[in-house]
């Protein structure tokens, strides 16, 4: 409820100073005397968000029926009947498309009550709103997990990926319609990472473009690619693409004194007569490199 909280004052653009609810147990927990007890989580938020939490009076249309009025229209226009023959919505990102352009449209036509669109009457009502603060409150977020050095968070005993440089920090996960929705702190301030569709367990939900560095032909491995650092190396693999191919075949093969028989490549380009150059290096007897003229 928090998140839904937190995503309609932000669309608003501002956060009155009291807000008006149902009774639901996550804003009342019970009722001493007629008073109503608030649920912290709910009076923390409203501290966070500079409002005050007010709940109808419970069996009072009056209280809430216009809350409720609306509610009704947007299930008629929105949700699919065999009244308004709508069909089935693909995914929740499509019904939440759906109630975005539903409002837009409903937002700009002129209200009987006040003479104008709500659009136009929010215009002027923004200077009278408080300024929201950066950040989301932290039941807003979701749930926290930690990001393993797999770079996956676990929910519902399910693996999902994250980008690149999360590892071993703290996110925040929660589900939105269909999806698992990541968030976590960045250098701008607490933004979404990563949005997965639900999955099962035994089906893990990992993106290829969250491991940059790993193979992305589907291959298992990956050969080394040789980084020369010492001169010695330098000077070898500088032989040509013969050197880079015996290094690496000799390596995964077990060939002994590596060193020794790479540096007697590299003298043996300087032999007077040989040809030096990039011309291409192959497997002599005993794994060594010989050069081909």
């Amino acid at each position: 409820m928090i998140a839904c909280l937190d995503t309609t004052l932000r669309r608003i653009g501002g956060a009155p100073t009291y807000l008006l609810t149902d009774n639901p147990r996550t804003v009342t927990m019970d009722r001493i005397a007629g008073v109503p007890v608030r649920h912290p989580d709910i009076v923390s938020a409203g501290r966070h968000y500079g409002c005050v939490v007010h709940t109808c009076e419970p069996f009072d249309p009056e209280s809430k029926g216009g809350a409720e009025h609306t509610v009704k229209i947007a299930k008629a226009d929105l949700v699919p009947t065999e009244a308004n023959l709508l069909e089935e919505y693909p995914s929740f990102a499509e019904l939440v498309d759906a109630c975005e352009r539903w409002c837009e449209k409903v937002n700009a036509r002129p209200h009987r009550a006040v003479g104008a669109a709500p659009a136009e009457r929010l215009a002027t009502e923004l200077g009278r709103l408080h300024v929201l603060p950066e950040d989301p409150h932290l039941l807003a977020l979701g749930e926290e997990r930690l990001v393993g050095f797999d770079q996956t968070v676990s929910w519902g005993n399910v693996r999902y990926s994250t980008p690149d440089g999360h590892q071993g920090t703290k996110v925040w996960c929660r589900v939105t319609g269909d999806e698992l929705v990541i968030v976590a702190r960045t250098g701008s301030g607490v933004a979404e990472i990563a949005r997965h569709r639900l999955s099962t367990p035994g089906n893990p939900r990992i993106v290829a473009a969250h491991y940059p560095h790993h193979p992305d032909d589907g291959s298992v491995l990956r050969l080394p690619k040789p980084r020369p650092r010492t001169a010695a190396e330098i000077d070898f693999l500088a032989l040509g693409e013969g050197a880079h191919r015996w290094l690496t075949e000799a390596a995964a093969g077990g060939v002994v004194r590596i060193r020794h028989k790479m540096a007697r490549a590299v003298e043996f380009t300087h032999v007077p007569g040989r040809r030096t150059g990039r011309s291409g290096i192959g497997r002599g007897r005993g794994g060594g490199p010989v050069r081909r003229p």
